[in-house]
């Protein structure tokens, strides 16, 4: 079989941008302080000790590398291809946001910042974040929206108890990209001694690219764990997207192997037909959101438009601008999974395999699950469980009546 080929532009190029996507669109004082950034990101990851010290938290912090999986219960339940988990819940903090967290966290010490400011959906980014930071020894700001605060108890607990301010965010919707907002404009008011440390693979350049770095060291452990495995690469690679760091940092790996799909899964909440969904790609329209052009669901003035999704980390309007360039070269292919089919896989996994995941993780588990069954037994299915479930057991429980 001749393996499909394709061509990619520099991913970023020198102004950060993929393809048409990405960029800095940002006021010139802040472009200065991005610059920074992307200066001392270049110098740093090119120090044996830095690299040294990264690896070295990877393996006996983190607990890298994580596993693969073979989900047997699950793929004869579903018929039809086998499927696998990469199984990033089992990380130190439960997710993949450890991964650049870490990377940021130690940049932030390298470029003697005081304080590191982030915003956090389901919470996960917020304890990696805050966990980094208590690790290097830096004062750590969370922004996090009310609603969130309310569904992600656990993550609100283990955040204070590392020692991040928590800020709760009552404007707009009260969730993701209210938290955004929020954050960004704490670091507006001192850039020179504040880092702000994005949490996916979103924003002004060079955070799209430095978060797809850090996390595609999932994709590394993938591959090669997955041709020790089963002595080939899988049939196809599927990863939730929000902003879409844990879909790049698996992506990363596979983008030059043009007969492995990669499936990147969007929540389509209470349907595509409604307002409540949070499907950027899927039904979004190119525009600017947060210093970075992408695809963003929008108004007709350019104004981001309210979102909703089951999983906190799920529910922001616009996706990562590496992605939206896969997209339009029909590399990567973008789906949805709404509410119950999330739900359903929950439930699913967990008693089939005995592993509850995230709901962000459990919508790529869903779309899996639901192609399985018109697949040959011999194709293989990569899922990225990006996070496990603990945060949401109380708010599943509540939405299936289990309590």
């Amino acid at each position: 079989m001749t393996q499909k080929k394709f061509e990619f532009a520099p991913m970023p190029d020198q102004n950060g941008y993929f393809g048409k996507y990405g960029g800095q669109y940002i006021p010139e004082n802040l472009k200065k302080a991005m610059d920074d950034i992307d200066k001392a990101y270049e110098e740093i990851i090119q120090r044996k000790d830095f690299q040294d010290e990264l690896n070295y938290l990877f393996k006996y912090y983190v607990g890298r590398p994580s596993p693969i999986y073979h989900c047997r219960r699950l793929s004869d339940f579903c018929g039809g291809a086998q499927i696998y988990l990469k199984r990033e819940d089992l990380n130190h903090t439960g997710a993949h946001k450890i991964n650049h967290c870490l990377g940021e966290a130690l940049l932030a010490k390298y470029m003697n910042k005081k304080k590191v400011i982030a915003e956090t959906g389901a919470g996960q980014h917020g304890v990696a974040l805050a966990t980094a930071c208590a690790l290097v020894g830096i004062k750590c700001e969370i922004h996090m929206g009310e609603v969130d605060i309310k569904k992600e108890h656990p993550n609100v607990c283990k955040m204070k108890i590392l020692g991040a301010d928590l800020v709760c965010v009552t404007r707009g919707t009260k969730t993701l990209k209210d938290a955004v907002d929020s954050a960004f404009e704490e670091y507006l008011k001192n850039p020179d001694e504040f880092i702000y440390a994005i949490g996916s693979v979103v924003g002004p350049h060079p955070f799209p690219k430095m978060v797809r770095d850090f996390q595609s060291i999932v994709g590394r452990e993938a591959r090669e764990q997955f041709i020790e495995f089963n002595g080939e690469l899988p049939n196809a690679v599927l990863a939730c997207v929000g902003g879409g760091s844990n879909a790049m940092g698996i992506f990363t790996a596979f983008l030059e192997d043009g007969d492995v799909r990669l499936i990147g899964v969007e929540p389509a909440g209470r349907g595509l037909d409604t307002p409540d969904h949070a499907a950027s790609i899927t039904k979004g329209s190119e525009g600017v959101i947060h210093g970075f052009r992408c695809y963003v669901l929008q108004d007709e003035k350019g104004e981001p438009l309210p979102v909703y999704s089951i999983a906190s980390g799920l529910d922001y309007p616009g996706v990562g601008p590496q992605h939206c360039y896969l997209k339009d070269l029909d590399r990567v292919e973008y789906v949805s999974v709404d509410d119950k089919e999330c739900l359903d896989a929950v439930i699913t996994l967990s008693r089939k395999e005995g592993i509850i995941p995230a709901l962000e993780s459990a919508h790529a588990v869903a779309y899996a699950m639901k192609i399985a069954g018109s697949l040959p037994k011999e194709q293989t299915l990569l899922v990225n469980l990006s996070g496990r479930g603990d945060k949401d057991l109380d708010f599943i429980m509540n939405v299936l009546g289990m309590k």
